[in-house]
């Protein structure tokens, strides 16, 4: 017998007075991005799993390594197991590093069961709970600058979504496209360990 849980519930209306499961992240977070784009990209699309859902405020995504970055950016057509040469070209690498330490809401493992939410809302299909989620950390009177999660197509990784309130916070360093060759070996690494194939 199977159960349909539906989509995730939006957040608790007292939602503003419970405590948030907050972690200090002092690490260096990678952003692969648009080589036409500024690394500090602050979207409000409304595309992505932890946009404000009216364009309230903007969202930097990012990953804890050069790993999660690739995955979130080249695995989210799940069965596909290869990456295009000209793809990787289009793209840069860059490091996002806090000029302090970032306190994220932490929901890659107890975190969730804190909020009384579950994995739903950070690997869903459906992004509008998300959306509303997101909303409510934002506006929550902690004022945290993000989100942690677990990468969805990789979930011993962790990425960040970072609010535009933290841009001041932080420094980029460009560290050129995956294409590069000198970058060929960090590339073979990540292939190898996701078995994707470079055409």
């Amino acid at each position: 017998m199977t159960t349909t849980l539906g989509p995730h519930p939006d957040p608790p209306l007292d939602f503003a007075a419970r405590p948030l499961p907050v972690t200090a992240f002092r690490r260096c977070w990678f952003r692969i991005h648009w080589l036409a784009r500024d690394p500090l990209y602050f979207g409000r699309s409304g595309d992505n799993r932890f946009d404000a859902p009216a364009g309230e405020f903007g969202v930097l995504y990012a990953g804890k390594d050069e790993r999660c970055s690739f995955i979130e950016v080249f695995g989210h057509a799940t069965g596909v197991r290869f990456v295009e040469q000209r793809e990787l070209a289009a793209r840069g690498l860059a490091c996002i590093a806090p000029r302090r330490p970032l306190r994220l809401v932490n929901l890659t493992a107890e975190g969730l069961a804190r909020l009384g939410a579950d994995a739903r809302l950070t690997s869903g299909e459906s992004y509008g709970a998300a959306h509303r989620w997101a909303l409510a950390i934002h506006d929550h009177p902690r004022r945290p600058d993000g989100i942690a999660y677990a990468a969805r197509h990789d979930p011993s990784r962790v990425c960040a979504a970072l609010f535009e309130r933290a841009s001041a916070e932080l420094e980029v360093t460009r560290l050129g496209s995956l294409a590069d060759p000198a970058q060929a070996a960090l590339l073979a690494r990540i292939l190898g360990a996701y078995k994707f194939g470079l055409v």
